[in-house]
């Protein structure tokens, strides 16, 4: 059970982590520092979901058994004992001295993003009058956020790494990201200039939306890959096992409340369920390679010489795409290398902030037209 003296021993390490960066950031010149800490908070998440990545794929999930801390100390140093006695009775199992500070870091950084988004709070909250009601209002929505992240964080040590939890764990960190990267992207010292006229808005809505609900799709598809190990379930490309259309159990595949490694009934999942999580996710790949390369191709035909900056981010996502596309038959092709799945991790995260950056360009205003007066 966690005590006193456990939380508050996390709680200065949260501060010290989340301290450095706002006091860089209280010196260095340039934009307000609410702006700069919002845009850092964009920065520190995109950073946490590779290294959530990179404690899964390196098999550090469990490198600390219990929660929030490591067998009920603060840091691995403290429950070094402990450590060493699991390692020694399992060498090959989820406990060593470095998976263990694998997965504290991971929370550190967890931790440090719940903090310095309790600062954006703070801030919003003093500053409620110049700012407005919506930008505190929106960063209490974004440290519920964080906190039910935190929870399902919590559940997936706890529930022993079940492929549904981790899946959502990680579909609410990129929420998460998407989330403040709208917020970062608004201009709250100065409400009247986040508005931009229609006629500089050439991107459909309705475009950009659905991009980001096909993309939403094909992250969770490959979260449940990765979270039921099924990425080596097809070990060549094309094909699967040899086969175009390889032998599937659709049910037993996407049952979602299992164990790892289990099917609904408690049994070891069979090869044909594994198949078929790992074909669905290259089936569906390629929707969202043609809704993703559309937006991308409407991007660059109104923005080439009117909007550069626009331009700039329809380029960043074809080298998204492009990335995704390699390091995706990387996994298959190379058997899962450990650069190949966090770069595809990291260009799932781009992805998704690539998709809300354009969304400050797209108008759901596409058939209503201003009327301008007629000159006399």
């Amino acid at each position: 059970m966690p005590t006193l003296a456990l939380f508050s021993e996390l709680a200065v390490i949260a501060l010290i982590f989340a301290g450095i960066p706002v006091a860089y950031l209280w010196k260095k010149p340039g934009y307000s520092f609410f702006q700069k800490l919002n845009w850092l908070l964009v920065f520190m998440t995109f950073d946490l979901i590779i290294f959530g990545a990179f404690t899964r794929l390196s098999d550090s999930g469990l490198g600390c058994p219990d929660w929030p801390g490591c067998y009920g100390s603060s840091n691995p140093w403290h429950a070094i004992g402990d450590i060493q006695l699991a390692e020694t009775s399992m060498p090959s199992g989820p406990v060593t001295l470095l998976k263990a500070w694998i997965e504290m870091i991971h929370r550190y950084l967890a931790m440090t993003v719940g903090t310095l988004i309790i600062v954006q709070v703070i801030m919003a909250w003093t500053k409620v009058k110049s700012f407005g009601k919506w930008s505190l209002i929106a960063s209490l929505g974004l440290l519920v956020l964080v906190c039910v992240q935190g929870a399902f964080g919590a559940w997936t040590v706890t529930l022993k790494l079940q492929p549904i939890i981790v899946s959502t764990h990680l579909m609410l960190a990129l929420c998460l990201l998407a989330c403040l990267t709208l917020y970062a992207q608004q201009n709250w010292s100065s409400p009247s200039s986040v508005i931009v006229p229609l006629r500089q808005k050439p991107l459909s809505a309705w475009l950009v939306s659905f991009a980001l609900v096909v993309l939403a799709m094909q992250i969770f598809l490959g979260a449940w890959v990765s979270t039921n190990y099924a990425v080596l379930a097809c070990p060549d490309f094309p094909l699967c096992n040899g086969a175009w259309w390889p032998d599937a159990n659709w049910h037993e595949g996407f049952t979602f409340w299992r164990e790892l490694g289990k099917n609904a009934m408690g049994d070891y999942i069979s090869p044909e369920a594994l198949q078929t999580i790992h074909w669905a996710h290259r089936l569906f790949a390629m929707v969202a390679i043609l809704a993703l390369a559309t937006l991308a191709l409407s991007v660059h035909s109104v923005s080439k010489t009117a909007q550069p900056e626009l331009y700039r981010l329809g380029s960043l996502l074809i080298a998204l795409l492009l990335l995704q596309l390699v390091t995706g038959i990387s996994n298959v092709v190379f058997q899962w290398p450990l650069l190949a799945a966090l770069l595809h991790t990291a260009g799932a995260a781009g992805l998704v902030f690539c998709l809300v950056r354009l969304s400050s360009w797209a108008s759901w205003k596409t058939a209503i037209q201003i009327k301008m007066p007629k000159r006399s």
